[in-house]
C-alpha cells in the first residue's frame, strides 16, 4: 500500500485548479453569486416598507381632516398621492394596485368632531400582502391622540386628553384575516414556474450537445424557428400541468379564494410560461454543459425571486432595486395572479402589468432564435 504523497496531492490540486479557472463562467457564479446576495439582502431587502401610496377621499376641507391626514404622513408610512372627491375612482386605485391605502373622511367630519360625537374615519388597504400593510396600519392606534390635538380649541382639549375623539375603522381588503398563505401559494405559482421552466428548457438542448444528437437535429431540414417551438411547447404542456396541481393544492388544502377569471389566468399564464422558457433556451445555447445551464438558472432565479414581491414588500426596497424587479416577468405576474385570484381583476385592469411581460417575451425571443442561429453557424 502507497504512502499518501504531498506531491502527488499537490499535482492534483494544481490541475483541478487550472482546469476550475478555465470555466470561467463558473467562477463567474462562485464569485458573482455571493455578491449579489450581500448586495440585496443588505441593501435591497426590508421588511418594514415606508412610503406606501394613499389616496384619499375627502369632502371636509377643516383643519381637523387636514390635522389627521398630517399625522398619518408624520408616521412615515403613508404618501398621500391621490386627493378625490369620487370613492369609486379611489376604489379603482386601490384595485388596480396604484395605492395601497384608501382613506375616506366624511365631510361633517370637523363639525362632529367638535361637538364630541366621535366621527368615523374609514381606512382601507390592500391586505393581499399582509407584511406589506401590517406595520402601517399598526401605526393607526397611535394617529387618533396626536391628530388634532394642535388643532383643537382650548374650551376643548379634553377631547385630546380622554376617551378617543374619532374612530378609526380599518378594512382589510381581498384578505379581511391577514392570512399569509393568501399571499404566498398564489404567488408559488410564478417562482415555482420560473424556476422549472428556465431550467428544464436550458438544460434539454445542452443536453442533446453533451450527447451528439445536436448534429443529427442540425441535418434535418427544420428550421431554427421551428426547432424552438418544438422544444418549447412540451414544456408548455407541462407548466399547466404544474399550474393545475397548485390551484387544486390552492383551493383544495389552502381554501385561497378565486374571485377573478380562471380562462383570463389561464392565458395570462401560458405569456409567462413562453416567456421563461424563452430564458432558458437562450441560456442553453450559452452554456457549454449541463452544469453550466444549472448555474445561468439559479443566477436568474435569485434576483427573480428576491426583487419580485414574492418573498418581501416590493415597496420596502430602494427605486433602484424597484427598477431591476420591474424588469423581470415574475414581478408583474405575481400581481397579475394575485390580482385575479384575490381581487378578481379584469384584462383592462391588469394592462400595466401585461404589455412588460409581451416586451420581456419579445425580446427573449429574439434573442434565443439570434443565438441559436449563431450555433448553427
Amino acid at each position: 500500500m502507497k504512502r499518501l504523497s504531498l506531491n502527488r496531492m499537490l499535482a492534483v490540486f494544481i490541475k483541478e485548479f487550472q482546469q476550475m479557472m478555465r470555466d470561467r463562467l463558473t467562477f463567474a457564479m462562485a464569485v458573482g453569486v455571493p455578491i449579489i446576495q450581500l448586495v440585496l439582502f443588505g441593501y435591497a431587502i426590508n421588511t418594514d416598507p415606508k412610503g406606501l401610496p394613499t389616496v384619499v377621499v375627502s369632502a371636509d376641507a377643516g383643519p381637523m381632516s387636514r390635522g389627521v391626514l398630517a399625522a398619518m404622513q408624520n408616521t412615515g408610512y403613508y404618501r398621500i398621492d391621490h386627493v378625490l372627491t369620487s370613492e369609486k375612482d379611489a376604489e379603482a386605485l386601490v384595485e388596480t394596485g396604484q395605492a395601497q391605502f384608501m382613506v375616506v373622511i366624511p365631510s361633517d367630519f370637523s363639525h362632529r368632531l367638535v361637538r364630541g360625537e366621535k366621527p368615523a374615519l374609514l381606512v382601507s388597504a390592500d391586505a393581499t400582502d399582509p407584511s406589506a400593510s401590517g406595520n402601517a396600519i399598526a401605526a393607526l392606534s397611535s394617529l387618533v391622540p396626536m391628530a388634532i390635538a394642535h388643532d383643537l380649541p382650548a374650551s376643548l382639549h379634553g377631547l385630546a386628553i380622554g376617551a378617543p375623539a374619532f374612530e378609526v375603522r380599518i378594512h382589510r381588503r381581498y384578505n379581511p384575516e391577514g392570512l399569509s398563505r393568501y399571499n404566498i401559494v398564489p404567488g408559488l405559482v410564478g417562482t415555482i414556474l420560473t424556476m422549472t421552466m428556465v431550467m428544464l428548457t436550458s438544460l434539454a438542448m445542452t443536453r442533446e450537445r453533451e450527447r451528439g444528437t445536436m448534429e443529427n437535429l442540425l441535418a434535418t431540414p427544420v428550421r431554427p424557428a421551428e426547432v424552438m417551438v418544438g422544444k418549447i411547447l412540451p414544456y408548455v404542456v407541462m407548466g399547466y400541468i404544474q399550474l393545475a396541481v397548485i390551484l387544486i393544492a390552492a383551493f383544495t388544502l389552502f381554501e385561497v379564494p378565486m374571485v377573478g377569471s380562471i380562462p383570463l389566468l389561464l392565458v395570462l399564464i401560458g405569456v409567462f410560461i413562453v416567456a421563461n422558457l424563452g430564458v432558458g433556451f437562450t441560456f442553453s445555447t450559452v452554456a457549454k454543459n449541463q452544469l453550466q445551464a444549472m448555474q445561468m438558472t439559479f443566477f436568474f432565479f435569485l434576483p427573480s425571486m428576491l426583487l419580485s414581491g414574492f418573498m418581501f414588500p416590493f415597496r420596502a426596497m430602494p427605486e433602484w432595486a424597484q427598477a431591476v424587479g420591474e424588469i423581470l416577468p415574475l414581478t408583474h405576474f405575481l400581481r397579475i395572479v394575485r390580482g385575479i385570484l384575490l381581487k378578481g381583476n379584469t384584462v383592462d385592469q391588469l394592462w400595466p402589468e401585461l404589455w412588460p411581460m409581451l416586451v420581456f417575451l419579445l425580446v427573449a425571443g429574439v434573442v434565443a432564435l439570434k443565438r441559436y442561429r449563431q450555433t448553427l453557424d
